[in-house]
């Protein structure tokens, strides 16, 4: 079993710090769509494109960017305690409190998988001018809420080797 969590350990975080490095430079796409924006719309007519795609870039960026986050412990907690804890006190707490981001994120799966497959069954559009189909942000959206939810299992597993007191 220790063999299985390491390389679980090891293929899962692999690949979400290659993802999340990857989509951290979302955000100059983002600028750049804002900076075209604001340009044609200050020498040209306004385009009507322009902040749908900035809203779907920052969906990308921050819903692909949430393992990685995870995996750098980048993400909020309450520090009024828990920073004066011992690692494996840390550890112990952490492999708890896992369940329940594992139970939200799941639930969040759970519609958000629904919600793509009415979007593709019907073609789904945005209620706007320009009117693009929906299903992409939402497929985007579900990839990574998977990429979560493998991440803190990855984290439950490096808590439990924590506790053993071994390394993964």
């Amino acid at each position: 079993m220790r063999e299985f969590m390491r390389a679980y350990v090891r293929i899962v975080d692999k690949f979400n710090h290659h993802v999340g490095r990857f989509i951290m430079y979302g955000i100059f796409a983002m600028m750049a769509v804002l900076l075209w924006s604001s340009i044609s719309k200050t020498f040209f007519l306004p385009s009507l494109w322009t902040l749908e795609i900035a809203q779907f870039i920052m969906v990308a960026y921050y819903i692909l960017g949430g393992a990685y986050s995870i995996q750098l412990g980048s993400n909020v907690r309450m520090d009024l305690f828990y920073a004066t804890w011992s690692k494996r006190r840390k550890a112990a707490f952490d492999s708890v409190t896992v369940f329940m981001l594992l139970f939200y994120l799941g639930v969040l799966l759970f519609g958000g998988l629904e919600s793509t497959i009415y979007s593709l069954e019907y073609g789904e559009r945005s209620p706007t001018a320009w009117r693009p189909y929906i299903w992409p942000i939402k497929i985007t959206m579900c990839f990574g809420i998977i990429m979560m939810l493998l991440q803190a299992i990855s984290e439950l597993f490096k808590d439990i080797a924590t506790l053993r007191g071994e390394k993964l």
